[in-house]
């Protein structure tokens, strides 16, 4: 067997060594993302690992490894900060990569929440870059604000509020009428411009550049001194709600306004699309404008904009029902190859290995290639 064999070429042993491999490096590269801000494989490899994991669940469910890593949110959080839990989950998305896995998603929807074919061709959607940076959920009491957490494991977070008071984009006061409580969720990122800035600062100072803007932006906020986080220009875009003791807008794209209102930053590309048709022109206009975007995105998501409907769909898992992540192809890159080693397995393979000049590829700086 190989790593590369078909899910359906496996005999249920080989399946159920291969799923206890598969969850034990999604587990690995989880820490090595979440926790310690270092990636050590591609976004695009580890989609593909994730797709894997859930084909071969697909086809041998009882072969999955118990408590598996692979349904985890997040990490577990740093014990070199206070933790907080979550009044709401922070869960995670699904993901698609092509039209006829989104439309799957939205037939999977429709079929849940028993729709009609008019219904159908009625359901709008609220399209928003996906940004490439650290998920936070902000909490107000009395529209003051007064808590700031990471995602952590997805039901306990960093507390993180020192270093979030630091932020010029975060309104400490929300402007007008404001719930009793509320949890307000978004994305903390840092520009390309000052990525490049804070990665020549680290090199002139003898430190390890970061791998990519999210990691540069997580290591950043999760400082234990908050003097260090005031002096990287982090940003903030607002995109939803957690828990909330009033009753929200009936629809996503209103309470987008709504937090427009209360003073926060909210992504200025996010559109209403009046029906799931329009999906896929909207992912190639953004698509032709990432380039020239300030900030690193990865896809874009997509969420149901009816809130009651929202809500009636629920969650499946570590994901929500409602909305989908559709990623963007596998980045490329063309770099120099340095010189070529031969290495030989355990069973006489030859495997060659090229050193290459070092090049960015979807988050990771790539010196090896098999």
């Amino acid at each position: 067997m190989t790593e590369h064999t078909a899910p359906q070429n496996l005999d249920a042993a080989q399946a159920k060594a291969e799923l206890t491999r598969l969850a034990d490096l999604i587990g690995r590269y989880n820490t090595a993302y979440y926790t310690h801000d270092a990636p050590e494989v591609s976004d695009a490899e580890y989609d593909a690992l994730r797709k894997r994991y859930d084909a071969f669940v697909a086809l041998y469910p009882e072969a999955e490894p118990a408590e598996s890593p692979a349904h985890a949110v997040g990490a577990t959080p740093d014990s070199a900060f206070g933790k907080h839990r979550h009044l709401v989950p922070m869960l995670s998305l699904d993901n698609v990569f092509d039209q006829t896995e989104f439309e799957a998603f939205i037939n999977r929807a429709v079929r849940f929440l028993g729709l009609s074919d008019t219904q159908t061709q009625e359901l709008a959607f609220v399209a928003e870059p996906k940004i490439d940076g650290l998920s936070i959920s902000l909490t107000y009491e009395h529209g003051k604000f007064v808590r700031g957490t990471t995602r952590g494991d997805g039901t306990e977070g960093e507390d993180v509020t020192a270093n979030l008071l630091t932020f010029k984009d975060l309104p400490q006061t929300l402007n007008g009428p404001a719930p009793e409580l509320i949890e307000i969720r978004g994305e903390v990122f840092l520009s390309k411009e000052h990525f490049l800035a804070l990665n020549a600062a680290q090199e002139a100072i003898g430190r390890k550049p970061f791998a990519n803007p999210r990691n540069a932006a997580a290591g950043s906020l999760r400082q234990l001194d908050a003097r260090v986080t005031a002096r990287r220009p982090l940003s903030l875009f607002a995109y939803a709600v957690g828990f909330c003791s009033d009753k929200l807008p009936s629809s996503h794209s209103a309470y987008l306004e709504q937090l427009k209102a209360w003073g926060f930053p909210v992504n200025p590309l996010s559109r209403t699309l009046e029906a799931a048709s329009s999906a896929e022109a909207f992912f190639e206009e953004v698509a032709r404008a990432r380039a020239g975007l300030s900030y690193d995105i990865d896809g874009v998501v997509y969420k149901i904009n009816d809130l009651t409907l929202q809500e009636r769909l629920g969650f499946a898992g570590r994901a929500p029902r409602w909305a989908v992540a559709w990623k963007f192809p596998a980045e490329q890159a063309i770099t120099t190859v340095k010189s070529i080693d031969i290495q030989v397995g355990r069973t006489g393979a030859l495997t060659p290995v090229a050193h290459l000049e070092p090049v960015n590829v979807g988050g990771v700086l790539v010196a090896r290639a098999t």
